[in-house]
Order: structure tokens, then sequence, then C-alpha cells
């Protein structure tokens, strides 16, 4: 058991209090109505502040659930305030504004509730295979990391490297447009699908960004991701992108969008080829080798275990998964639509975490696998997401479609929300927290199956809609039932097997947990 599972340990009757305490302080406002806000750029409610506070990088720090650094922000006292940054918010003409004054009165009134610092200085540092990050967070290869003004702003804005976009010997064929998108009620994107193929700048021209970058942030890191169409090639881009400045070299056996059959995705759905590939890229570098492997397979072990015989020092899961996001019903044609076609594409943002999670946690049980670093992506979008990668073994982690959905600025938050969080926790090396999860995944056959975890209403939290008695009446165990008088749900003990969907459903967290029951 490592520093970190050490320090959340709890009793048996409560064994997931340790994170669940930490999140408590993310229910003490209303999520819904920050969710309205469009996180604008230069946003006018902070103009309107007349006692100058960062009224719109506190609904940000909340928006990306980073509670402390809002908390930290709030330097203005809104009791007597009569709001002007709700009327200057955009949205008044369309709709309802953001309830800021709410939402800061909220936050002033739980300052004495929040969580203490065990500790006031950590590290939040890393390293790629020996190669230092200042942060674990990296902008993946995609269009985000694409040229040298785009990688410029990044690194000013605190992220600590970038995984260029793939650099490549053959023309680029690009579709207009290239993306759609499947959004939550708040129109924020979910899952995000693109049609993008590599980079469409020469390799010349590449290493020239290369080399400027290099020359103006020596303490940032750059990961140059290649792609090949022979032997021949992947040995040749890796010799010139370490001449040109790069830091680490990613082998793009992944991409889904080629033109051609033997290129990206089926170059990773073939041990041969990844084995045969990554030791051409090695002949050409002494530089760190990451193998950036596809989800589009049932098992991703044989193809890392492969990269490995052929001398990857990491893993870099996942990229993009096949995807047709949606048909447009009157058209009828899927999206997006190119002159009345489309194409399967990949699918990332929030709705492939969990595959990527399930990804990163094969790869880091695997014993074979054990030492060789893991790059973890997939539906990162903050700070809490990233640190799920890491509690299952990634080292570092990149980013893409939270970046093209809002830009470059939500590493203040993810570097913020990282550090408040270990400075809760009392864990002062970023190095404690990797792998800190990993134990608590087992085999089906190893999950504890005799016992039952009730669940007991609080009645002063639950607004009375009955979400939880339609769920479980309809999806469940019949298991509650509905008091039309009182308004309030009432469990059923002997019908209740601990499911916990109504805890699921319930939007007002009402729903806590009783003594643990064993099954007779």
């Amino acid at each position: 058991m490592n520093f970190l599972r050490r320090s959340l340990r709890k009793s048996d009757e409560r064994e997931d209090e340790g994170m669940v305490d930490y999140s408590k302080y993310y229910l003490t406002y209303d999520r819904s109505e920050v969710s309205k806000c469009l996180v604008c750029h230069d946003p006018l409610c902070t103009k309107a502040c007349p006692q100058k506070a960062d009224v719109g990088g506190i609904i940000r720090s909340l928006y990306f659930r980073n509670y402390m650094g809002a908390a930290r922000k709030l330097t203005c006292d809104c009791t007597y305030c009569n709001a002007p940054c709700e009327k200057a918010c955009v949205l008044n003409d369309t709709k309802l504004p953001v309830s800021i004054r709410d939402l800061c009165m909220s936050l002033s009134e739980n300052q004495n509730s929040l969580p203490e610092k065990k500790i006031d200085v950590v590290d939040i540092s890393t390293d790629i295979c020996g190669v230092k990050l200042e942060n674990p967070f990296l902008l993946s290869s995609s269009v985000v990391a694409s040229s040298y003004d785009m990688c410029k702003r990044a690194f000013e804005a605190g992220w600590a490297g970038a995984a260029f976009k793939t650099i490549c010997n053959f023309p680029q064929h690009e579709t207009s447009p290239r993306f759609s998108a499947v959004r939550t009620h708040s129109n924020a994107f979910y899952g995000f699908k693109n049609i993008e193929q590599l980079s469409d700048h020469s390799v010349e021209e590449n290493m020239e960004v290369f080399e400027r970058l290099k020359k103006e942030f020596p303490t940032k890191v750059i990961v140059a991701s290649i792609m090949g169409q022979n032997e021949a090639e992947w040995t040749e881009l890796a010799s010139k992108c370490e001449k040109a400045g790069a830091s680490v070299i990613e082998c793009n056996f992944s991409c889904p969008n080629m033109e051609s059959d033997d290129l990206g995705v089926t170059i990773g759905q073939s041990e041969e080829l990844i084995e045969k590939f990554t030791r051409a890229t090695k002949r050409g570098t002494s530089l760190p080798v990451l193998a950036k492997l596809t989800p589009n397979i049932t098992d991703m072990v044989p193809m890392a275990l492969a990269a490995k015989r052929g001398g990857a020092d990491g893993i870099a899961a996942i990229n993009t998964i096949n995807s047709i996001t949606g048909v447009d019903i009157d058209t009828l044609v899927a999206e997006p639509a190119v002159r009345g076609k489309s194409i399967i594409g990949g699918y990332s943002g929030t709705a492939v975490r969990p595959i990527a999670l399930r990804f990163i946690s094969d790869l880091n049980r695997c014993s074979e696998l054990s030492g060789m670093h893991i790059s973890g992506m997939g539906g990162i979008e903050i700070w809490r997401d990233a640190l799920e990668f890491m509690l299952l073994g990634a080292g570092s982690v990149q980013v893409t479609t939270a970046i093209m959905q809002y830009g470059y600025r939500i590493i203040e938050d993810m570097i913020d929300g990282l550090t408040e969080y270990m400075k809760i926790k009392g864990i002062a090396h970023l190095s404690d927290l990797i792998g800190g999860a990993s134990a608590t995944i087992v085999d089906h056959q190893s999950i504890e199956r005799d016992t039952i975890l009730f669940p007991v209403f609080n009645y002063e939290r639950c607004n009375g809609c009955g979400r939880c008695y339609i769920s479980c009446m309809d999806g469940g165990h019949q298991a509650i039932s509905f008091d039309s008088d009182t308004r309030k749900p009432v469990l059923h003990g002997q019908k209740c097997v601990g499911c916990h969907l109504c805890r699921l459903v319930c939007s007002e967290h009402a729903i806590d947990v009783a003594r643990k029951v064993i099954k007779r």
C-alpha cells in the first residue's frame, strides 16, 4: 500500500469516506447555475464588478470544480451589492443570467468550512522516462499543438509541454467541415468527433518550430509525434526531431483518419507492425520513445508488449475511438457532412474517459510492462479527471478536446486544483499519487459480494421530486415507495439490494449510506 492509500485508509464501515469527504466541498454551491456560464473570453461580469474582483475567474474555477481556487479569488463582499456583474452577463439578451451574487454569497458563507491544509508546499513535477516535466499536463498531438504560436501561448499559460501534431512526409487532404459533437443540456461538448489528419506543414517547417520553441522555452518538453510509411521514414523522422530539439518521440500507431489502410490505426492493431516500427524509430534516436496506441481493439496489453519488444520506453493511450456521433434527421447524412457524405472518425471528450481509464488500468496492472511510463489521455477536462488517470498509473496526462472548447487557460485550474488537493491530503510529491488506486481494481471473482450498503434518506436535503422512486420502481428492485402527502420517499429494506441507483439519480445528494449488512 503506497503513501496515498495509507493516507486515505478509513474504517470498514465507511471505506469510501476518504474521497467522499473531499468531494463534499463541491456540493456547497449550485452546479446547475454554474453550468449556465459560457466561460467567456474577457468576461463582462469582471469588468462590471465595482470591487474589482475577478468575478469571471471565480465562476470559471467553479465551472472546472476548482472550489479552493474560486474561494481564494473571492475578494468581494456581495452582502449589499446590487450585482452589476449579473446585469453585464452576456446571457441577459437570450436567457436568465448566471446568478453570480448568489454563487459568491454561497462561497462566502462556506469560507469557514474550507478543509485545512496539512502541508503548505507540494511538488507537482514529474517526468517522462527521465525527461523532467514541471507539471504533469501536456497538450496532446492534435490541432491544439500544431504551430509555433499555439505552443508558445500554451507554454506561457503554464502547460509543461506539448506533443506536437503528428509529423509525416506525405501530403494531407483535409475535409471541411471536420468536427461534430454530442452535447450536454448546457450545450457543452460531451463527446467530440474529428476526421482531421496529420500536420499539413512540411517536415522542415516543423523542425524550425521545434528549434525556435526549444530556444525560447528550454524548460518545456517537446514530444515529437511522428508517422512514417516505412521503416526508413520512422528512423529518419525520429533522427530529425531529436536534432531539432525534441525531448521525447511519440510513435503515432493509432490515428483513425488516414486515407491509406497501411497507416495509423492499422499499425496499432498489429503486434508485428508495432514492434517493427518501434524498433525502426529507436534506430534513429537516443530519446525516450512512446508508442501511442489505439483503443479500437479488445486488449491493448499485447500491443504494448509488442512496443516494448521493439524498444519503446513508454506508452501513450488512448487515441480516439472509431465513431459516428449522429445523423442529421433532415438531410439523412451522418455528421459531420462533407458534401452529402461522412466517414467514421475519432471520438474524444468526456464521454470516452471511462474507456480510457480502463485501458490505463490494464496497462498499469500488467507486470511485464512494469517500469514503462504511461502518458494518459482521453476525456480529461478538469484536474480531477487528470488525477483519476494518475491514480490508475499514468505518470503524465495529455489534453486536446477540453482545450478546443475552453482554451489553454484551463491549465490554471488544473494546476491549482491538483495542488490544493495535495496540500489538503498532505501529499508532498506527485509521485506518491501515481498508481494510488491500482490495487483497488480486481478480477471479477475477487470483488466482495456478501454485503449490502443500504441507502438512507436525508429529508432535510430532499426536495421531494420523486426521481429516486421512479428509478427504483422502473429500473431497480421496487424498494422505494413515495408518500404523496409528505412528498418523501420511504425505503423498504426487505426489497433493497443496495444497488445505489437512487443515489445516482438524486439531484440534491440527499441519500447517504447506512451500515454494512451481511447477506443471509
